[in-house]
């Protein structure tokens, strides 16, 4: 059994115009083919979030809060006499503040 033109290096040549031809029409295939996918894909879903009102309000009390001036001064002062020992909480101040705080959050008259 014999193989012929085992090694026979005359390749066909290649016509530029049909070459470049072919290109433009695998192309515009390409184009029409992912405008058809395009327009028969479902559309899009948006998310969506929203926020109770009391997540409102607990956002704004946040951004109020950062927002505040410090007074570092007074801030050290406090630090020292709680490290020292020496602060003492008045219970009957700090429950008529948190009930102000409340009702200044939630509306409602205290």
């Amino acid at each position: 059994m014999s193989i012929n033109n085992i090694n026979n290096t005359n390749k066909p040549q290649l016509d530029p115009s049909k070459l470049a031809q072919q290109q433009t029409q695998a192309q515009s295939s390409n184009a029409a083919s992912n405008a058809s996918a395009s327009q028969n894909a479902a559309p899009a879903r948006q998310d969506s979030v929203s926020l109770t009102q009391s997540a409102q309000q607990l956002a704004n009390v946040q951004k109020k809060g950062s927002e505040a001036p410090v007074n570092q001064e007074k801030v050290d002062k406090l630090k020292k006499a709680i490290a020292d020992g020496e602060y003492r909480v008045n219970p009957e101040v700090l429950a008529n503040k948190i009930a102000v705080l409340e009702s200044q959050i939630l509306g409602v008259k205290a």
